[in-house]
């Protein structure tokens, strides 16, 4: 890392507005896009000082001469200036015309980035200037980590409609659909669905499976403010504080209750960080969105832990994500078998929740429930189980599966989530890929269906590699006779 010049040049510098959080999350991001590097006080992984202060470098070393690196200090200092004064003025670090160069740069270099591609500079000078800069915020995730595959969030309720001509490229790139000629319709009734067993019950024990963990979540974002990319700190603890009546009216219907838990500094409800990291670790409640670059880029993950926290009911089998990456995440889960269960728990538990919002919530009349990020837009639903793959995984990843499950239209993740290892014995996060121009129903009849694929496929990696069982069951006849003839023959 240090080769080459071996250099790294360094100043302290206070950044009380970036920093206004405690931490450098907000100046790395801005520091990242200059090719700075931050750290405390004290080097790495040291605490920033309480003014502000952090140590700021140029992240390069190679492939650049000692003049360069002290100049490229110099310049990023000068940048980093600008959106310290900026911060909280409306401003930025990069310029539009800087975001603009860069989009056009990422184009031959990223293929995947659905953003990057979808992004046409004659679509945004059309745009109104306050428009073209709420429009490039919605790609500063996939600019910033050219990586991405999506790349993009919606940052208001209705971006989908104001830059309705990117999003739908957008949409129809990653979703494989042709939107002049497919709409999305939201349909929670089984009734018609291709698929479905005679008797409407998604079964699997009839699959010869036994009792496993199901979950079905969705999302749902609140039409009366700006969605998680775009919220202010006093957004998202407004949020939090408006839905403590609707968790409170949970708590106290009888076929819900629990309780509302916060990660919120001096919220009446306030968890401790042991208390919090446990709900973690018990896939109850979500992980820490500050480590995630991605969130970080989009605005989503900004103000961590503020305005975030989970509604619980009392038997643990209903919850509610608050201040994730949509508004709310409402999700239902049980050990079992029947998934038509869980499905039914999660349709009550929407009804419930929606009916209580004043204002309601998001929808899209032609793209349906609108959510931060293009790739859950429609439903806004996942359906998952954890199922035990040893013979797939046999390796200690998921590799195997996951070309097993690409074609069966279904994804494969650890069992905590994306980017999260799978279990010792096997277990992986299995769930149907789509989410638009696809019903909820659908939906976990198109897991039901890949489950009964995903285990011939599972049974037949069991098998010896490349020799038919009739071969095998002739080779132990063969050993057989031979091992009985010269036992007889040493009698």
């Amino acid at each position: 890392t240090n080769i080459g010049t071996g250099m790294r040049a360094s100043v302290h510098i206070a950044l009380p507005k970036l920093c206004a959080d405690g931490t450098e999350r907000k100046a790395k991001e801005i520091a990242k896009t200059l090719g700075l590097s931050v750290r405390g006080k004290g080097g790495e992984h040291t605490p920033i000082g309480k003014d502000g202060t952090v140590d700021i470098s140029p992240s390069a070393r190679f492939c650049i001469s000692e003049a360069e690196i002290v100049t490229a200090l110099y310049q990023g200092i000068s940048k980093l200036k600008a959106a310290e004064e900026a911060e909280g003025g409306g401003g930025g670090a990069v310029s539009n015309e800087d975001k603009v160069a860069q989009l056009v740069g990422l184009k031959s270099k990223y293929a995947n980035n659905i953003a990057v591609q979808t992004f046409d500079v004659d679509y945004y000078r059309s745009l109104a200037p306050e428009l073209q800069t709420r429009f490039l915020k919605c790609l500063d995730s996939g600019r910033e980590n050219p990586d991405s595959n999506m790349g993009c969030y919606a940052n208001q309720p209705d971006d989908y409609e104001t830059f309705r001509p990117f999003f739908e490229k957008a949409l129809e790139r990653y979703h494989k659909v042709d939107l002049k000629v497919k709409k999305h319709t939201n349909d929670w009734n089984f009734a018609g669905v291709a698929g479905l067993p005679a008797d409407g019950v998604l079964d699997l024990s009839k699959l010869g499976l036994p009792p496993l963990s199901m979950r079905v979540r969705t999302g749902r974002n609140l039409n009366r403010f700006p969605l998680p990319a775009s919220m202010t700190r006093e957004d998202r603890v407004k949020l939090e504080q408006e839905m403590g009546a609707v968790f409170d009216q949970l708590i106290a219907d009888p076929q819900f209750g629990g309780q509302y838990v916060s990660i919120t500094p001096g919220h009446a409800k306030h968890i401790d960080d042991k208390a919090y990291q446990e709900l973690v670790d018990s896939n109850i409640m979500f992980k820490d969105m500050s480590a995630d670059p991605y969130l970080n880029s989009a605005g989503i993950s900004r103000d961590w832990p503020h305005g975030r926290g989970c509604y619980i009911s009392a038997d643990k089998g209903f919850i509610i994500w608050l201040g994730e990456e949509d508004h709310l995440r409402i999700m239902c889960m049980q050990k079992g078998t029947i998934l038509n269960a869980v499905f039914d728990r999660l349709k009550k538990a929407v009804d419930v929740v929606e009916t209580l919002i004043p204002g309601g919530c998001a929808r899209h009349k032609d793209f349906g429930v609108v959510t931060s990020c293009p790739t859950n837009i429609g439903t806004g639903m996942r359906a998952s189980v954890h199922i035990q793959l040893p013979n797939l995984c046999a390796d200690g990843t998921e590799k195997k599966a996951k070309e097993i499950c690409k074609p069966l239209g279904l994804s494969v993740r650890g069992k905590g989530g994306e980017h999260t290892p799978i279990g010792k014995d096997g277990t992986v996060d299995i769930s149907p890929s789509a989410r638009f121009c696809i019903s909820e129903a659908e939906i976990v009849t198109a897991l039901y269906q890949g489950i009964e694929k995903l285990k011939a496929a599972e049974e037949a990696a069991g098998q010896p590699q490349g020799v038919p069982p009739v071969v095998v069951g002739l080779g132990l006849a063969v050993v057989a006779v031979a091992l009985f003839t010269y036992l007889r023959s040493r009698n």
